[in-house]
């Protein structure tokens, strides 16, 4: 598993008000680079954003479903790249002496990303997510207030 984590100069619900809202999902997410859709039923569990990953024009329509959802302190998502594979992605907010801090988790569970050595994937997790969770606190602390 991969993890990051980032102290933000805003409160868990800013955060969780970006999270909330599915159509901002490539804007923090990296390697997300449109929405498509988003369920109606979003941010319940079960929902799905249907977004696409990479560059055209090598897009790949794809969905993440939440699986989990307690505001403003968590929410777990599946995330689907195929043909990367699946993963599940846990994010945490806690609050701060001077804002909050946010965790993410990733761990690839179905397919051919399952099959790597966890020290080849987890750096590139790390680095993907550090700049996911650069992104996140642009949003959050931009709505805060």
């Amino acid at each position: 598993m991969a993890t990051n984590t980032r102290d933000l100069a805003c409160t868990t619900e800013d955060v969780f008000r970006v999270l909330a809202d599915g159509w901002l999902y490539p804007a923090w997410v990296v390697g997300a680079s449109r929405m498509r859709d988003v369920d109606a039923a979003w941010p319940a569990p079960g929902a799905q954003l249907h977004h696409s990953v990479g560059v055209w024009p090598a897009l790949l329509d794809d969905t993440t479903e939440l699986l989990q959802w307690h505001p403003p302190h968590r929410a777990v998502l599946r995330a689907r790249g195929w043909p990367v594979g699946e993963a599940q992605v846990t994010l945490r907010a806690r609050s701060t002496a001077t804002g909050c801090q946010v965790r993410i988790d990733e761990e690839p569970v179905k397919g051919p990303a399952t099959l790597l050595p966890r020290f080849l994937t987890a750096p590139i997790l790390r680095w993907r997510n550090a700049e996911t969770l650069h992104r996140l606190s642009y949003l959050a602390e931009g709505r805060a207030g």
